[in-house]
């Protein structure tokens, strides 16, 4: 169903012609009634003669409310521009256009109201003047409909205008629903009511939904379109939302609702910014705020060059590539510029603008998500989707719900080489380096470490290590005069000397550890495999509950060696401790 968007100035007619079209009054609040001014989104519905649905927000058109109309425009698929014919283009007629130029909203028609209030004279001066005020904005060449909202004289022809727009109108249906809250309040008996426009995806009765930012759940209800329950929608329609398990102090105009894990929040992002057509440039430093969706956040620009810009902001925004924005200047109250989200998750690196110049927002999903991991290198496959629309690099490499690309995967091999390389010459005696440490030393988990090893030739896997293929730790003479001497005094009795006592260099220490010629129990005492097995099968021999007394007597061992060696079997799970006793497993 085709969304309809009013815009032009303060008093020409926007909230007449939609009642005119709809039969429906958009003004909605006592105040406007009061002070025949539009203040805050108004909205209607009506069928075209050829049978078409379409749904209309009207925009305030006063300067002051600036910041409403730009929660309403962005979801719009047709602008209807409305200039007074009386007194032709007026300030807010300018900033309204540009708004819609910055969305580049190409499809509209123009309205040329209060025609009969002039005559035939002025009415033809007014049309060129508009004619001439459109040139080189997206609605350049729309038709120009000179009519009255009282006299009802040019409606058909508006009409018949609006159902040729509408044959072009496709709603974008990638599976991930998406919808900018513009109203929240509370129903009796229903509880927090939210609408907007349904964008990019279908929602269904029963369906949980997060709300973004801040990632809260919420259930639907119920769903409403033009005030007829449904069961389901799809996306381009104006709908309301019965949410349960939220207040409605918990979500309002600016949050975003979608399914969960399908979209992501960030504060930094990189985007195509271009000025509005009476602006000469946008200064760095500045008061801006940026509209996006039904939203409105405070932005700083930290970085720009040639029409590409950093922006951050103090709270996250749900944001994907190709998301268009305005850009509004607090201090001069006045639109400046607006442009779409090239990166909405940049690395902190100064080329960070360069490396986004490369994204094509119109790109197919599947292109910007294969970009995006080029440029990151590495990033979490479900962000990666979010912020590209559901896009799956086709190339990429993923493990435990990492992406990488093949350029990235091969650094980390060659990395991984210098790193164990490094470890043998650093520790001549050791297997190879664990592969927990060379996870963290090449900054991903150990599923991709043990991946990016099984997939780099010159490495292998030895137990918990990683070595250099075909690599053998083979014990110099010093050093295996030490280890023969270690291990007779060793053997002469389970009662074995300390490790401080058996003076073993640490390293040749840490190999026998390593390749299982040694058993530790404790920091300070370690015993030969088969001392070990002799151990367990005198721990076998006794009761099934039994003291460490017990234990002492039967092994032949003082309490030095009897509790290490029994909490070392607690650990192991041979044992179970209950009080000052044990049970055997």
């Amino acid at each position: 169903m085709p969304l309809i968007g009013t815009a032009g100035h303060v008093d020409h007619g926007k909230s007449t012609l939609i009642q005119t079209l709809t039969g429906r009054d958009p003004d909605r609040w006592e105040e406007e009634k009061r002070r025949g001014l539009t203040i805050d989104l108004g909205f209607g519905w009506t069928t075209l003669p050829n049978g078409t649905d379409v749904s209309f927000v009207d925009v305030p058109g006063h300067e002051r409310y600036l910041k409403n109309m730009l929660a309403g425009i962005e979801a719009i698929d047709i602008a209807l521009f409305v200039v007074a014919a009386d007194e032709g283009w007026m300030p807010q007629s300018e900033e309204h256009l540009a708004v819609l130029d910055l969305l580049e909203v190409g499809n509209g028609v123009i309205a040329l109201t209060k025609s009969d209030l002039v005559d035939s004279d002025l009415l033809e001066l007014a049309t060129t003047e508009v004619t001439d005020k459109l040139e080189g904005t997206s609605l350049e060449g729309a038709a120009i409909v000179p009519l009255s909202g009282t006299t009802g004289d040019g409606i058909n022809v508006l009409v018949s205008h609006l159902q040729e727009l509408t044959a072009s109108v496709t709603p974008s249906d990638i599976g991930r629903p998406r919808l900018w809250v513009d109203r929240s309040f509370t129903a009796s008996g229903a509880g927090t009511i939210v609408t907007g426009t349904l964008l990019d995806g279908p929602v269904v009765t029963d369906e949980r939904v997060t709300i973004y930012p801040g990632e809260r759940s919420a259930r639907i209800r119920g769903i409403q379109s033009h005030e007829n329950p449904v069961d389901h929608i799809g996306p381009g329609r104006r709908i309301a939302l019965n949410l349960s398990g939220i207040e409605r102090t918990e979500v309002g105009r600016g949050d975003m609702i979608g399914l969960p894990d399908q979209w992501t929040s960030s504060t930094r992002f990189v985007a195509a910014l271009r000025t509005a057509r009476y602006v000469d440039e946008i200064e760095r430093r500045g008061a801006y705020q940026l509209h996006v969706g039904s939203s409105v956040h405070p932005v700083e620009i930290v970085g720009m060059d040639d029409g590409v810009a950093v922006f951050t902001t103090s709270e996250p925004i749900p944001l994907t590539i190709g998301d268009r924005f305005v850009v509004r200047d607090t201090g001069r109250k006045l639109v400046v510029g607006g442009g779409r989200v090239l990166d909405p998750e940049p690395g902190a690196t100064r080329n960070a603008m360069t490396l986004a110049r490369s994204i094509d927002p119109d790109a197919h999903a599947d292109e910007l998500a294969a970009r995006l991991i080029s440029i990151r290198g590495s990033a979490d496959a479900a962000r990666i989707s979010a912020q590209t629309r559901g896009g799956n690099p086709p190339d990429a490499i993923e493990v435990a719900g990492q992406l990488l690309s093949t350029e990235a995967f091969g650094s980390l091999g060659e990395k991984a080489a210098r790193l164990v390389a490094t470890e043998h010459e650093a520790h001549p005696l050791r297997v190879g380096l664990p592969l927990a440490t060379l996870a963290e030393r090449l900054g991903v988990n150990s599923e991709i470490a043990e991946l990016v090893v099984s997939e780099t030739s010159g490495l292998e896997r030895v137990g918990p290590d990683i070595a250099a293929s075909g690599r053998t730790v083979g014990l110099p003479e010093k050093a295996q005069a030490e280890w023969e001497r270690a291990r007779a005094e060793l053997g002469v009795a389970l009662a074995v000397p300390t490790v401080a006592e058996l003076g073993l260099d640490s390293e040749l220490l840490h190999l026998q550890l390593r390749s299982g010629e040694l058993v530790r129990v404790s920091d300070d005492l370690v015993w030969l495999p088969h001392q070990i097995h002799e151990i367990r099968r005198l721990l076998g021999s006794l009761p099934e509950e039994f003291t460490v007394a017990q234990f002492r007597d039967a092994v032949g061992l003082s309490r030095k060696y009897a509790v290490p060696l029994l909490e070392w079997a607690d650990k192991e799970g041979l044992t179970v401790r209950k009080g000052d006793t044990r049970t055997l497993r």
